[in-house]
């Protein structure tokens, strides 16, 4: 192989970075498929999507709540200004370790959602521009839903952008029914969008104006 035909360090480090990302996401759904909800990491369309909601001027603060390996924190940074902040809540001990040492710029905290209002005080932050959610919502008992919706609500500015993640053939059961409802609840303004570009389809809520 010539000098120009040798790879460059950047796309070595990025497929590295890629094989990890999956290697540690079905680690994860073998041993606790609860956790992420999924059969697969979301696809580059999804995070395309995910990241319309986040500020691209200013000086937001942008949460993730369960980012998992990461499939969506790389279209949520590529997006966010020059002296943003980019906060991930991240439950599992596995997966904090692969964001930590594969996206050094996310600030990544190993907690519960649940617990939003105290991270972010214990970091010197007030409120937030946007709260993005891979938290596997159409899993979660009634009592958690209304728990985790209302501290995401709460940390939002009255302007925030809440958006969630559930897969299309989810959206038939009880709980992601009722998630349903409590976001036209808590919400002002509740949208939907669906990408089908990855398996299965991924259906999107972007809600803004929180009613709290």
């Amino acid at each position: 192989m010539t000098a120009q035909q040798q790879p460059t360090g950047r796309p070595v480090q990025a497929l590295t970075g890629k094989l990890s990302e999956y290697r540690t996401f079905f680690q994860t759904a073998m041993h606790n498929p609860r956790m992420v909800g999924a059969a697969t990491p979301t696809s580059s369309a999804v995070a395309a999507t995910v990241a319309q909601v986040v500020p691209s001027t200013g000086n937001p603060t942008v949460v993730e709540l369960g980012p998992g390996t990461g499939s969506l924190s790389d279209g949520i940074h590529s997006r966010l200004p020059r002296g943003a902040r980019h906060l991930g809540i991240e439950l599992g001990a596995d997966l904090v370790a692969h964001l930590r040492e594969h996206k050094p710029w996310l600030d990544v905290v190993h907690g519960d959602a649940g617990d939003l209002i105290s991270v972010l005080s214990e970091r010197g932050i007030d409120q937030v521009d946007a709260v993005v959610s891979s938290i596997p919502w159409s899993l979660l008992d009634d009592e958690l839903q209304g728990h985790i919706l209302g501290q995401a609500a709460k940390a939002l500015t009255p302007n925030g952008a809440f958006t969630a993640l559930t897969y299309l053939p989810a959206e038939r059961t009880r709980n992601a029914r009722r998630f349903r409802e409590r976001l036209h609840e808590t919400f002002d303004e509740v949208l939907t969008h669906t990408t089908w570009r990855n398996f299965p389809p991924i259906l999107h809520y972007i809600c803004r104006r929180p009613r709290v």
